[in-house]
């Protein structure tokens, strides 16, 4: 989603690093958890992911 997009570009943005650290937001808070939902069997081949932002969590992922 748009928000997510959004709050990763926020999260991962710097004032002295500028958007270095966003490679490093992308993996903690997308790929690997990601990867755990996709693991757990909780998404398959050929699913859609949808990516959202949920309230102290940071990012949800739903079918």
């Amino acid at each position: 989603s748009d928000e997510a997009k959004d709050w990763l570009a926020q999260t991962g943005y710097d004032v002295t690093y500028g958007a270095r650290p966003l490679k490093r937001v992308i993996q903690k808070y997308l790929v690997n958890p990601l990867a755990q939902e996709l693991l757990a069997g909780n998404f398959g081949n050929g699913d859609t992911i949808k990516v959202n932002v949920a309230p102290r969590i940071g990012l949800s992922f739903s079918k």
